[in-house]
């Protein structure tokens, strides 16, 4: 899955990824989370997720990384916001506001762009690479995270083989695969969320959950 991949879909318009409403399971379980006002969160492959503004609304700076111009671009128009927009090899940082956006990609950002991160909000990140790719993305963000930092995480589970993602099927077991050795795993909630999903309905999706995790850091 090369680069030109993700930023053809965003030029062509093919976002049906892109949620224009606030992530339900974000506002319910997020305020357990009980993390500082004014504290930092990121979001990887952040596209222009709504679930940003909400984050700066319950009073958290937003660090995010994105690979497509266009999307943080879109962002910050939608946001009413004009960034400055700063060169800094391999990234262009846009910044306004409560929100810091790397446009680029991912596995360049640095322990150092994280360093104030109490929490990562991944709703549509893991879900979108393939399985070969998931491996070395959950890596890098182990590895960039603060050890004191909590992963807010959201998959998606469909019967194997009925369609070919993105959005990708991520299991239980697969997380727990992905993130076991470093990190104690909760399951929030699992939800049925095919009837709110037409798209992949017509797909071929008989049967599709929505399960929301919260990792911490294994003492």
């Amino acid at each position: 899955m090369e680069h030109s991949f993700w930023k053809e879909r965003w030029q062509r318009g093919e976002i049906g990824f892109h949620q224009p409403h606030i992530h339900a399971q974000l506002q319910k379980f997020w305020p357990d989370l009980r993390l500082p006002k004014g504290s930092a969160v990121f979001v990887p492959l952040a596209g222009k997720s709504r679930d940003m503004a909400w984050l700066a609304e319950h009073g958290h700076k937003v660090i995010g990384a994105e690979l497509s111009g266009l999307a943080v671009r879109d962002f910050f128009k939608e946001s009413d916001l004009t960034p400055i927009v700063t060169p800094s090899a391999p990234f262009q940082i846009f910044e306004a506001g409560p929100f810091k956006i790397y446009q680029g990609d991912f596995f360049a950002i640095s322990q150092e762009a994280l360093r104030d991160v109490v929490a990562c909000y991944d709703r549509a990140a893991l879900i979108a690479l393939p399985p070969d790719m998931r491996p070395r993305y959950a890596e890098k963000l182990t590895a960039v995270l603060p050890p004191e930092a909590v992963l807010f995480l959201v998959t998606i589970e469909y019967p194997e083989g009925e369609i070919t993602g993105p959005p990708f099927c991520v299991t239980r077991s697969e997380v727990r695969s992905l993130y076991g050795q470093y990190f104690d795993m909760e399951i929030l909630e699992a939800r049925d969320r095919l009837h709110a999903n037409d798209n992949l309905k017509k797909r071929g999706v008989t049967k599709l959950e929505e399960i929301a995790f919260v990792l911490r850091r294994k003492a």
